[in-house]
């Protein structure tokens, strides 16, 4: 569609690019995985209702819900916190804003960089609720943060560009 392709290149979104170095390992991890966290953030800016809370994949998936999830994620991870049903993760309520949601996630982000910061060896054991078997590293923790908010910083683009033409990197 041509109206489309024109649409598109006019309102390319402004993401930043991923940073490069590190004062150490931990630095670099925490680096990536907080310009994807702020890339999938920024998704949602400017997004009116309800098209931040509309399904427009056949599973349902929607901005909010994207961004609310993760929230559940950081916190699983990195603070311990069960999440109980992963799929209600995914659906925000009707009650549910994107002022409160963003809210929640940013918080969730500063508590668990306040885990993340305070980890002496990446090589330890991260929070998690009880479960059989050992806890992973914080490396693998953050290593698998890195590409699960990845994967959804990807969902929420192709989301994005579904309702308005909005493209990222």
């Amino acid at each position: 569609m041509p109206g489309n392709r024109a649409r598109r290149s006019r309102t390319r979104a402004t993401d930043s690019t991923p940073p490069r170095t590190g004062a150490d390992e931990k630095a670099t991890l925490r680096g990536i995985l907080d310009h994807l966290r702020n890339a999938v953030a920024d998704k949602v800016t400017g997004v009116p209702e309800p098209q931040v809370r509309t399904g427009a994949v056949p599973s349902g998936t929607n901005l909010l819900g994207l961004i609310r999830h993760l929230a559940f994620v950081e916190r699983f991870y990195f603070l311990g916190e069960d999440a109980g049903d992963w799929r209600a993760t995914m659906r925000p309520s009707e009650e549910d804003t994107i002022d409160g949601v963003l809210a929640d996630y940013r918080k969730s982000v500063e508590r668990a960089n306040q885990v993340i910061d305070a980890c002496p060896d990446l090589a330890l054991p991260a929070p998690r609720p009880p479960r059989p078997g050992p806890a992973p590293s914080m490396r693998w923790v953050l290593a698998h943060m890195i590409e699960e908010t990845g994967r959804h910083a990807g969902h929420a683009d192709i989301l994005r560009e579904q309702i308005d033409g909005s493209t990222g990197h």
